[in-house]
């Protein structure tokens, strides 16, 4: 019997796997610190706290405020993002080769984000895949986000198949945990957004890859899940 290359449905986190947007949120964050008469931030100095979400952002662009400050800070920093959205942000080098390849076999992928909904469906026709995405979910488009595994359980249904015969790709904790909770292998995406303090070995993923060239590995796939035709 062939095998395939890749599974039938392979699900994404957006920010950190996908795709690098760690410029546009720069941008963002650097047009409210500017409004507030403050020196900008550098790219290296936001970037490993994207992953984590707006609130985390905020807490390193304007540490000595306190929580409920920063947090009614929250919707100025999305209305800002989202005018500067899909300006400078693009792919990682190698995703649009994994993601033809994935296609190109009759499989299928999905993103699965902690992004606001909203958000996610203004970026994914910048990027060119609203047609190619199979289903796309953000954070507040069920009763759950990441790291329960709702979202990814909801997000196989969608596609007409078991958690277990699609794979997550996530570069946080929260999307390992996730996919653990759900049953379904996952790979931890380690070009992503992650503090200096992270352990991802001790996030239980089932796979660590170190560039989305890997991706393109038949043999990375085969150790997750049997890949008959």
């Amino acid at each position: 019997m062939p095998t395939r290359k890749y599974p039938r449905a392979v699900l994404f986190d957006l920010d950190g796997t996908l795709v690098d947007s760690a410029p546009d949120m720069v941008a963002a964050m650097n047009l409210m610190l500017r409004e507030c008469g403050r020196e900008p931030m550098t790219l290296d100095a936001l970037r490993p706290h994207v992953s984590k979400g707006s609130r985390a952002m905020l807490a390193t662009a304007f540490p000595e405020l306190d929580r409920a400050d920063r947090e009614a800070m929250v919707d100025d920093f999305l209305d800002t993002y989202e005018r500067v959205l899909g300006q400078e942000c693009a792919p990682f080098d190698g995703i649009e080769t994994m993601l033809a390849e994935i296609e190109a076999e009759g499989g299928r992928w999905g993103i699965v984000t902690n992004k606001p909904m909203y958000l996610a469906e203004e970026l994914i026709p910048m990027l060119g895949w609203e047609e190619r995405c199979g289903v796309l979910l953000g954070g507040d488009s069920l009763a759950e986000r990441k790291p329960h595994p709702l979202p990814l359980l909801h997000a196989a249904k969608e596609l007409g198949l078991e958690p277990r015969d699609c794979v997550y790709v996530g570069d946080d904790e929260r999307d390992i945990v996730a996919a653990r909770a759900a049953g379904m292998p996952s790979i931890v995406a380690l070009w992503g957004y992650r503090l200096p303090n992270e352990s991802p070995e001790a996030w239980g993923g089932d796979v660590m890859v170190e560039r989305p060239q890997d991706l393109l590995d038949p043999a990375l796939w085969a150790r997750l899940m049997p890949l008959e035709a």
